[in-house]
Order: C-alpha cells, then sequence, then structure tokens
C-alpha cells in the first residue's frame, strides 16, 4: 500500500514532499506573469516577452547555483534560499515602480530561486533514501509538484481576478510557509558518512560520472517536447482548431490526473526493467503522443495525445534523477542534479525561441514534426549510449548524519 510506503521515509522527506506541493499550489505569480506585466505594468506584448526572456536566465543561473550552495552550505540552506528568493524577488515586482529594466532584474532574482529548487530537492532526496525506495521517493515527489501545480494556476487566475496584489500575496506568503517548514523539519546537514560512500575513482569514476551526464544531457529531448507543448498548444488550439482556451485548461487537467493515477502503479514496475528500456520505454510514448498530434490533429487527438505522452514524462521524470543518485558519489550527486535542472531551464529558454521561429515562417505543421522528431532522437540515442547497470552500494547507516535542527 502506497500510505504505509510514504510512512515508511523518512520523516524530513515526507515534509519535503508537503514543503513542495505548498511551494507548487502557490505558484500564482508565474503562469500569469506576461499578462500582468502588460495589464499592470503597461508594458507592450513584444516588452513583456523580451523581459521574461531576459529574466529566464535566472532559471539557468539557479540551476548551476543550487549545486555550489548544497555543497558549502548544505541541503536546507539551498532550499531554504531558494524560496526566500523567489518570494524577494516576487515582493519586487509587485511594489517596485521602475523602468522596465528593473523587473528583468527581479524576475531574475526571483527566477534564480525557482531554479534552485529543484536540484536542491532532488539532491535530499537521494541523502535521505536507501537504493531501493529512490523511484518511489521520486515518483511521490513528482506527484506531490504536479498536484501543486494543477491547484497553483486556479488559484492565482481566481486571486488576479480579485487583486494582482492578492496574486503576489499568496505567492509570497506559501512560498515562506514551504520555507519555514523545510526549516524546521528537515536537519541542516543530510549527507552520508563518508564510510558509506562509493570510493570508485580514478579514469573508472571518470567514465561512470561521464556516462550519466550524457544520459542526463540526452534527456533534453524528453524535457524539450513537455516545454514545446506548454509554448505551442495554446496557440494551435486557439488559433489553428478556434477552439476554446478552456481546452489548455483541460490538457493541463488530465495531465495530472494521468499523474496521480498512473505515477504510482508505474513506479511499482519500474524496479523490474534496466534504465536502458525505461529511457526507450519513455521515448516511445512521447513519440507516440507526438505522432497523434501530427497524423489526427484535432481536440479529441490533443486530449488522447496528452494521455499518452504524459505515461512517458512519468517515467522520465522518475529514472533519470533516481539514476543520477544511485551511480555519483555522494559529494557530487549536488552538482549532477543542477545539470538535470539546467537542461530543463535550458530547454525553456531555447526551446519556445526556435519553435516560435518556426511557426512564424513555416506554420504549425513543421512544429509538431519536431516535436515528434526530438523524443524519437531520444531512443535512437539511449538504443546505443551506454547506460550502467544499477551499482551495487554498501549499507547504509538508518539514520542520518547528523539531525541538528
Amino acid at each position: 500500500m502506497w500510505v504505509s510506503r510514504f510512512r515508511a521515509l523518512p520523516r524530513p522527506l515526507r515534509m519535503l514532499v508537503l514543503a513542495s506541493f505548498i511551494n507548487r499550489a502557490g505558484m500564482f505569480v508565474f503562469p500569469l506573469l506576461a499578462v500582468y506585466l502588460v495589464q499592470s505594468r503597461q508594458l507592450s506584448v513584444g516588452e513583456a516577452g523580451a523581459l521574461i526572456s531576459v529574466g529566464s536566465t535566472g532559471l539557468l543561473a539557479g540551476s548551476l547555483l543550487s549545486a555550489a550552495v548544497c555543497a558549502r552550505a548544505g541541503r536546507r540552506a539551498a532550499l531554504v534560499s531558494s524560496l526566500l528568493l523567489n518570494a524577494l524577488g516576487y515582493l519586487g515586482l509587485a511594489v517596485f515602480d521602475g523602468p522596465p529594466w528593473t523587473y528583468a532584474v527581479l524576475l531574475f532574482v526571483a527566477l534564480v530561486g525557482m531554479g534552485m529548487f529543484a536540484p536542491a530537492a532532488n539532491t535530499l532526496i537521494a541523502d535521505l533514501t536507501e537504493p531501493e525506495q529512490r523511484p518511489f521517493a521520486y515518483t511521490v515527489s513528482y506527484i506531490a509538484n504536479n498536484l501543486g501545480m494543477g491547484v497553483g494556476p486556479l488559484l492565482g487566475g481566481l486571486a488576479a481576478a480579485y487583486s494582482y496584489h492578492l496574486m503576489f500575496a499568496g505567492n509570497i506568503l506559501l512560498g515562506v510557509l514551504a520555507a519555514i517548514t523545510i526549516r524546521l523539519c528537515v536537519p541542516a546537514d543530510t549527507r552520508r558518512p563518508a564510510a558509506t560512500a562509493r570510493t570508485t575513482g580514478g579514469r573508472t569514476g571518470l567514465r561512470r560520472d561521464l556516462d550519466v551526464a550524457v544520459v542526463v544531457v540526452v534527456s533534453f529531448c524528453y524535457v524539450a517536447p513537455l516545454i514545446g507543448l506548454e509554448y505551442t498548444l495554446p496557440l494551435a488550439v486557439t488559433g489553428v482548431l478556434a477552439s476554446s482556451v478552456a481546452v489548455v485548461g483541460a490538457v493541463y487537467t488530465i495531465n495530472s490526473l494521468v499523474v496521480v493515477a498512473a505515477g504510482i502503479l508505474i513506479e511499482r514496475r519500474i524496479k523490474a526493467y534496466q534504465t536502458r528500456t525505461l529511457l526507450i520505454v519513455a521515448g516511445l510514448l512521447w513519440s507516440a503522443g507526438m505522432a497523434i498530434l501530427v497524423f489526427a490533429f484535432s481536440l479529441p487527438a490533443v486530449l488522447l495525445s496528452t494521455v499518452v505522452w504524459t505515461l512517458g514524462e512519468i517515467i522520465a521524470s522518475v529514472v533519470v534523477p533516481t539514476y543520477i543518485a544511485d551511480h555519483v558519489e555522494p559529494d557530487r550527486v549536488s552538482a549532477f542534479m543542477a545539470l538535470n535542472g539546467f537542461v530543463l531551464s535550458a530547454a525553456r529558454l531555447v526551446v519556445p525561441m526556435g519553435l516560435g521561429l518556426v511557426w512564424q515562417t513555416q506554420g504549425h505543421q513543421p512544429v509538431l514534426y519536431l516535436l515528434l522528431l526530438t523524443p524519437v532522437v531520444g531512443v535512437a540515442a539511449f538504443a546505443v549510449l551506454r547506460v550502467r547497470p544499477p551499482t551495487p552500494t554498501q549499507p547504509a547507516p538508518t539514520e542520518l548524519a547528523t539531525t541538528r535542527p
């Protein structure tokens, strides 16, 4: 029963899952940021887009900064800092009235915080779990984030309809609440004693790290379609299919429902298969979902496609951080989790820009073909790349290295 398995996880990890849900459920501002800048700050659509693009480089910076903060100050410090930076940046956006470039700076600060959170959280999960627990722990964390993302835009829209200040206040307060939860419930140092670490070094260790890094970078092929759909689907539904934007909301709802319904079922079967097999299956599901859009583009196809590609999204989102945690030395896990976050952040910058240019010059059909081609390339790459089998580890102590509050 998944409830008993959840209770078996270390208490700090259970509280991290709660804090992640609170943080995501409070993500009011980011989905509505363009609307806020245009309607409340009187920027043009072009100015708002450019500002968001510049500010979004904070996601890249935050992903890289997370590794350094995790290594020097600890995982808890990185998580709390990320939430407070995000709150500080949004507070500035809400109250500061200045030239447009100041909004870009404040958004950069907020998104540095956002970019730091996921790598630090994934590193903490690696610290607190044994190898046999990790797929379940990453699945639960992934489900909590998706549930929060399903709630956040809805609550944010309701708050913004009343007042943009209420929208910002809700985001900031829930982010601070998540920070307090982590500060009170997660130990200052969660790293395992050096005696339990894997000790492979020299060329063997370098080859292993390179193999893991290549897997993480190639996972871009499964991240890019997700970011591409976030950007192009609203345009395709409202422009090409001449349908209501409510259909886009239905896509997010279906995505969340599939994650919740299928996430635990998929996790229970993950341990029976090799990582290579799982990554290939994830890519095939992504490819099948995109093929539905390419060859049968319609409203029913959009909804059916969402069900199919979400299954691939679940597998990849659990397998990649688990693979990192299982194959990288404990003192380098934070750096590889940061690389994983960097891949996602890079996709958020590159994919919309590239697909927007293709759409503008060639129309929507080539965009759909690119969304199909990308996971196909990922499947081919994972079929030939070196993907390491599970690494035996020494028994780890059942308690944390320290329990300092």
